[in-house]
């Protein structure tokens, strides 16, 4: 590799990390408030519902493949 091709792709490098620099400012990794009694509030509420639409969804997944049993290879080869 001939010396101005070199200064020329370190002159590239520096502007792309310049660009990346600008585009991504440096992200501030201390935390803002203390996390544990926000989850002890989550832990000491009830237990959601399961909504009617998922249990209607979760028969039909049953209600197809008793009735078609070979599609379920077909979604797990998609898998």
């Amino acid at each position: 590799m001939r010396p101005e091709e070199h200064e020329s792709k370190e002159r590239i490098e520096q502007e792309i990390r310049g660009a990346l620099r600008a585009a991504f400012p440096p992200v501030d990794t201390e935390l803002q408030r203390d996390l544990w009694p926000a989850m002890l509030r989550r832990l000491d509420e009830p237990a959601r519902r399961i909504p009617w639409y998922d249990w209607a969804l979760a028969g039909g997944l049953a209600g197809v493949s008793v009735l078609f049993p070979r599609l379920m290879l077909l979604f797990a080869y998609h898998l």
